[in-house]
């Protein structure tokens, strides 16, 4: 299992993390997404098939890019 914590600097409250938990966990091979608004970070566990590059792409596709 592969764990990461993302950097994502729109993230402005609980309604951006909801938004970015209930996208990336329709991804195959997401296990778990914890967000913290506080801290503009998202933190993301995953097993093939997921990919980081696929996480990120997905945020972007959401408007929430991972910075870095």
């Amino acid at each position: 299992m592969e764990r990461k914590t993302f950097s994502i600097p729109k993230i402005s409250c609980g309604h951006c993390v909801m938004t970015i938990t209930r996208e990336l966990k329709e991804l195959k091979g997401i296990h778990k997404v914890e967000g913290n608004p506080q801290f503009k970070t998202v933190e993301v566990e995953w097993d093939p098939p997921a990919t980081e590059a696929q996480i990120r792409a997905t945020l972007n596709d959401i408007n929430f890019p991972a910075a870095g």
